[in-house]
């Protein structure tokens, strides 16, 4: 009798378990999609369209075509149950090279970069209670050729809000998703209180949301930029999907739940605003000043303090989202070869990809500290468009490809749903490079930068 192989002994590898229920995924998306943007993307929305009801339409355009996303995105969950979201879609679909560029682009900035950006907005914010802490002075500086690291006060704050929310995650999926439920109820009861008491009391004028005959084709298109950009995050449910209980039926409802929650709170929160003010007044508002001049408008006063603390709880939360989605990307690249190999490691205690959660913590700090670094998520940006189009374009090419395979749910509307979103983004992408070449230039060159990496690690397997 031959004794077993080294290989054979070998324990098998952890994975991660199933614990997450559909109103835990839909939270993701909730908490993912609603950040900072729609306290500001509405003035930019009100410079570009000429009525309330033209602004009303493209927020519906918009949540639509997020809608058909959300259900293309459900259908290939549903095919392939597994971590990771489009990076399985598109290593399927188109290969392990898309498949990679699009983890990388994750890595570096999408995920890593919105939350480093996320989490210095939450010191900003944290510092109109304790001045301290949204301080930009230097505290010191860690020399590093052509990569200083500048350490403030604000620095340290955004730097302890990543730390904190990345052990929570890593202490398992529980601990998570419990926290990502109180911060995902906590912001949406506010917001449907803010609504329901802005209507219910407020001093405003539903005349502001006048009606429009003919809708400008032109600004629609060129809002539809930034409500798209403003809905991104759709798609967060399915990069959890392999710890989802049911996945087949609960991914599909978290998606669909999460996507509709979402178009409902943009459009109510819209609808309010333009109640309270009409359509010059916000889009001659600065940035930042939309939400306290609504309240100021409704109510009579200043409600700056409370709408700031219901902002911390609201980027915490998005912050938190995604430092929970992310490492699942890189953990099912890191299974397949394709990133650092202790990434594919799951905790032994606490069944979470931890080596992943800590690498994106690591990395969102030196952006936190870079400063300029956390730009990357401007010249990105289009990415997100780009590859979710990428994605849901798999829908058609897997139904070729594998018409027998069992599919639990399938895409709503197909194959016009899913080809008018590919469509509309397509349009989307090309029109943010016209408009903005040097920096979708920028973002392409940032792209790029994965190929060489991809081959360094087909190289090593």
């Amino acid at each position: 009798m031959s004794l077993p192989s080294t290989a054979d002994a070998r324990p098998p590898a952890l994975s991660l378990e199933r614990r997450l229920g559909p109103l835990d995924a839909a939270a993701i998306v909730i908490s993912n999609v609603i950040g900072g943007g729609i306290f500001f993307v509405p003035v930019l929305i009100a410079g570009m369209l000429p009525s309330g009801g033209a602004i009303l339409f493209v927020w519906l355009l918009g949540g639509a075509l997020a809608f058909a996303g959300a259900m293309a995105y459900a259908e290939l969950a549903a095919l392939r149950p597994r971590a990771g979201g489009e990076y399985v879609y598109l290593r399927d679909a188109y290969g392990p090279l898309a498949a990679f560029l699009t983890g990388w682009t994750s890595f570096v900035a999408g995920f890593s970069g919105a939350i480093a950006a996320g989490a210095v907005a939450l010191a900003d914010y944290i510092g109109r209670f304790v001045p301290a802490a949204g301080s930009d002075t230097p505290i010191f500086t860690i020399p590093i050729p052509l990569l200083p690291l500048i350490v403030s006060p604000k620095a340290v704050v955004a730097l302890a809000a990543i730390a904190a929310l990345s052990l929570v995650h890593m202490r398992g999926v529980g601990p998570g998703s419990f926290l990502q439920n109180v911060l995902a109820s906590v912001k949406v009861t506010a917001l449907v209180t803010f609504v329901a008491l802005g209507f219910a009391f407020g001093r405003g004028d539903i005349a502001h949301v006048d009606g429009v005959t003919v809708l400008p084709m032109t600004g629609i298109m060129l809002a539809l930029v930034p409500v798209m950009f403003s809905y991104s995050g759709w798609n967060a449910a399915a990069y959890v999907a392999e710890e989802v209980r049911d996945p087949g039926r609960n991914v599909p409802l978290a998606l669909g739940l999460g996507t509709v929650a979402v178009v409902i709170i943009y459009v109510t929160l819209n609808l309010l605003y333009l109640y309270a003010l009409p359509v010059g007044e916000i889009a001659a508002l600065p940035g930042g000043r939309l939400v306290d001049t609504v309240a100021e408008r409704l109510f009579g006063f200043a409600a700056g303090d409370l709408l700031a603390v219901f902002t911390i709880i609201s980027i915490a939360a998005s912050v938190s989202a995604m430092v929970l989605a992310g490492p699942r990307v890189y953990y099912a690249m890191a299974r397949d070869g394709m990133f650092l190999p202790r990434a594919a490691t799951v905790h032994a205690q606490f069944r979470t990809p931890a080596s992943a959660i800590a690498a994106q913590g690591l990395w969102s700090g030196v952006l936190v500290l870079c400063g300029t670094l956390s730009q990357l998520v401007s010249y990105t940006g289009f990415a997100v468009v780009l590859f979710a189009a990428i994605a849901v374009s798999a829908v058609f090419v897997l139904r070729r490809r594998e018409p027998d395979a069992p599919r639990p749910f399938r895409a709503w509307g197909y194959p016009w749903a899913p080809a008018i979103f590919v469509a509309a983004s397509a349009v989307i992408v090309v029109n943010e490079i016209l408009r903005n070449g040097s920096m979708a230039l920028v973002g392409v060159a940032v792209i790029a930068t994965g190929i060489p990496v991809y081959f360094l690690f087909a190289r090593r397997q």
